[in-house]
């Protein structure tokens, strides 16, 4: 069966973090899977008999994208005439519901430029794991929300870095 994650969505407490933040403008540039990964993990990864899509290009590297430019728009700070520019790569990402325990990972490469020079470049890496049942009634949906809120947890864990931070502070 053909699953697929929710739309981006800011959240209010990262809206509220990047309003209390003095940073300023940026500009979300192009963020792609790791060349050395095969295109195919991209586009779906699959849970038990089941397999999960991105509705944002269908490409998982797209979702990150979108879920960090949505953010940044929520809290007034997207400009996409920035000399701030904010790349990614997506390095890996995956989520496993076998019966017992899950386990899902999300890491990405970010790197922020300011007009074309780099400022920033870190790779970031959030995980979860937690109890899969037997029933995939539950196990699957559950692993698909564990695996979803990865992508918050990593916009997060990006700006929340202090090297990020005073990459993207006003003034710069």
């Amino acid at each position: 069966m053909q699953l697929s994650m929710s739309p981006p969505q800011p959240t209010i407490a990262t809206t509220s973090k990047l309003r209390a933040a003095s940073f300023t403008m940026m500009k979300v540039g192009a963020f792609a899977l790791d060349a050395a990964k095969d295109p195919q993990t991209d586009k779906g990864i699959s849970i038990r008999t089941n397999t999960l899509s991105s509705p944002v290009n269908g490409a998982f590297s797209q979702h990150l994208r979108e879920l960090l430019r949505v953010e940044l728009q929520a809290a007034g700070l997207l400009d996409d005439a920035s000399p701030v520019v904010i790349t990614g790569t997506l390095l890996e990402h995956d989520v496993q519901a076998p019966i017992g325990k899950g386990s899902a990972v999300l890491s990405a490469r970010f790197i922020v430029t300011l007009a074309g020079v780099e400022r920033y470049k870190r790779d970031l890496r959030v995980e979860s794991g937690w109890d899969s049942p037997f029933l995939g009634a539950v196990a699957i949906p559950g692993a698909v929300g564990q695996y979803e809120n990865l992508y918050h947890k990593l916009v997060d864990k990006l700006l929340d870095d202090p090297d990020f931070r005073k990459a993207v502070a006003k003034g710069v």
